[in-house]
């Protein structure tokens, strides 16, 4: 019998840790980090993961790498690249917030594409290019 207690406590032990795991995640944990020669980016995508046949929005978080200060009059782009070379792409336009961004892009199929941010301070300054990999899931809704 106490055998069983202890397996049983050990049991309800780790249900809670994994419940205060799933508690705690954060927005932050889902984003994706990026760094230029000028800029500290933090990108964020609703939906986590992106899905084929729906539209992506993208959150881009521009700070000076340095100073930390959030970039306010930046311009750039955001654009991807599927295996079988499908593109999509859109300019990013300024947020509410102090130095967000927003993008939206379309994926039309599914699997891994290449990613590319390019940003600039402003229109005199040179552009700087981040690049990764997203994963686009499958559709979701009725006829998938």
């Amino acid at each position: 019998m106490r055998r069983f207690a202890s397996v049983a406590c050990a049991i309800v032990v780790a249900g809670v840790s994994a419940g205060i795991v799933a508690c705690t995640s954060s927005e932050r944990a889902l984003e994706n980090r990026q760094w230029s020669d000028s800029f500290a980016f933090r990108i964020s995508v609703d939906p986590t993961p992106p899905r084929a046949i729906e539209e992506a929005k993208y959150k881009i978080v521009v700070q000076d790498k340095k100073t930390g200060e959030p970039i306010e009059t930046g311009e750039g782009r955001i654009f991807a690249t599927s295996k079988d070379g499908a593109n999509t792409n859109d300019g990013l336009a300024k947020g509410k917030e102090a130095g967000t961004y927003y993008g939206r892009l379309f994926y039309p199929t599914t699997g891994d594409w290449a990613i590319a941010l390019q940003f600039r301070r402003d229109s005199t300054s040179k552009l700087e290019r981040v690049d990764w990999i997203q994963t686009v899931n499958n559709a979701s809704g009725p006829g998938t």
